[in-house]
This record gives C-alpha cells, structure tokens and sequence, in this order.
C-alpha cells in the first residue's frame, strides 16, 4: 500500500520521520502544567515571598493600620482590598465614590502624601503602616467639623456640582493641585482636571471655582 492509499494520511505509514502532532500536544501540555504549577503553587514561590518581606501576607484578611485625616485607624481586611473599599465599607469614610472602579472616572480622588491618586486603584496594605504609613486626606478632613474648606465653598458659590456624585473627588483633586499651583490659568485648570469626569457636565463652573478657591486660599477673599 501506497503513502497516498494509508488512511491515517501523508507520512504515517510506517516510521514517522518527525515528532507526530500528538506527541506535540502531550510534550506542550505537560512542559506547560510542570511550569504553571511550579510558578503558581511551588514551594520557590513562598520562598520567595519570605526573603522579600520576612512573612506572607494573606490571602485571609489581616489587621492593618492607616493614618486618614491626621489620625490612625485599624482595619482588618484582605491584601487584595482597594483603598476605596477599604475607607466605604469598613471605616464609614463615604465621601469617596464608588462610580466606574476602574481608575477612569476620579470620583474616587483622595490625596495620599500630597498627591491626588484614585482610591479604587491603590490598596489599603500599599499605604498602610506596615508599607510607609502614607497620610491620606479624604473630603471628611479637609476642614473643621461644620465648616466648610476654600474649594468647597467655592463649589458651592460658583454652582459647580448638580447630582454631586462626582464632586467630592473633584474637591479633593482641585486642592491638591491649587497646593502644588497656587496661581493658575484657567487653561492650566482645565488641563489639570482632565482626570476627572462628570456626567452633569458641570465643567465650567467647576474651573471657576478652582480660580474662586485659588484667590481664597491666598487670602484675597474671606
């Protein structure tokens, strides 16, 4: 019988001159599962983790000290919790907003060591004590308790919020830029904001009211 007549196809009668497609597959499967398992689950992994940090962090929840608003406060949550998370669900800090949670929108905006960054992409461990003891600043710190801060009240007094879900996150991302910028244009506003999103559409009262804010905190108005 002939190559052409086998019934198992070109180049299977008789010895194979190559590895066959089988064979291949089993000889990939088993190299990939030796690696994903020695990757995932090996004893080098957990080594590796103990040089790097001494012990392993979770994956159970673990207790955890933040300083927010100039004052400690203790959690016991999960490594893989988001600050965001970690601030609405277990310390009652609800100022921040849980909207896109996927670092588009900034209506999570807190300030961490004087940086305007999204809460819902930063975990609570990564600030915490045990990493830094970064100071975080949400909208419930940033005035006296019944008073209100420079760009708040500018908000209010330039009709910068309709709904209001996204404006604690602008608040808070207008007064860490007017810190680092404490006399901008209104096209350096403009710019400076563009990681902040609002459906309202409320964008033009709101850069008038970082310009409002600016003169306030410099002191040109009560």
């Amino acid at each position: 019988m002939s190559e052409r007549d086998d019934p198992r196809g070109p180049g299977r009668s008789g010895k194979s001159d190559g590895l066959g497609r089988r064979d291949f597959v089993k000889l990939v499967g088993g190299a990939g599962a030796a690696i994903s398992a020695g990757v995932l689950s090996g004893p080098a992994l957990l080594e590796a983790q103990e040089s790097a940090s001494g012990k392993v962090i979770g994956p159970g929840a673990v207790k955890m000290s933040l300083r927010i608003n100039g004052h400690p406060k203790t959690v016991t949550v999960e490594p893989r919790t988001t600050l965001l998370d970690a601030l609405r669900d277990h310390l009652e800090l609800t100022g921040a907003k849980k909207v896109c949670d996927r670092g588009t929108c900034g209506a999570c905006t807190v300030i961490v060591d004087g940086k305007a960054i999204y809460s819902c992409t930063a975990l609570a461990i990564d600030v915490s004590e045990a990493f830094g003891n970064a100071d975080i600043r949400t909208i419930e710190g940033l005035a006296p308790e019944n008073q209100l801060h420079a760009v708040s009240a500018a908000f209010v007094e330039n009709d910068a919020q309709q709904c209001g879900f996204c404006t604690p996150g602008f608040v808070m991302a207008c007064k860490a830029y007017l810190d680092g910028h404490p006399t901008p244009t209104y096209e350096q506003v403009k710019k400076a904001l563009g990681g902040n999103l609002c459906r309202c559409g409320t964008y033009m009262g709101v850069r008038k009211a970082v310009l409002d804010a600016a003169m306030r905190m410099k002191g040109g108005r009560s």
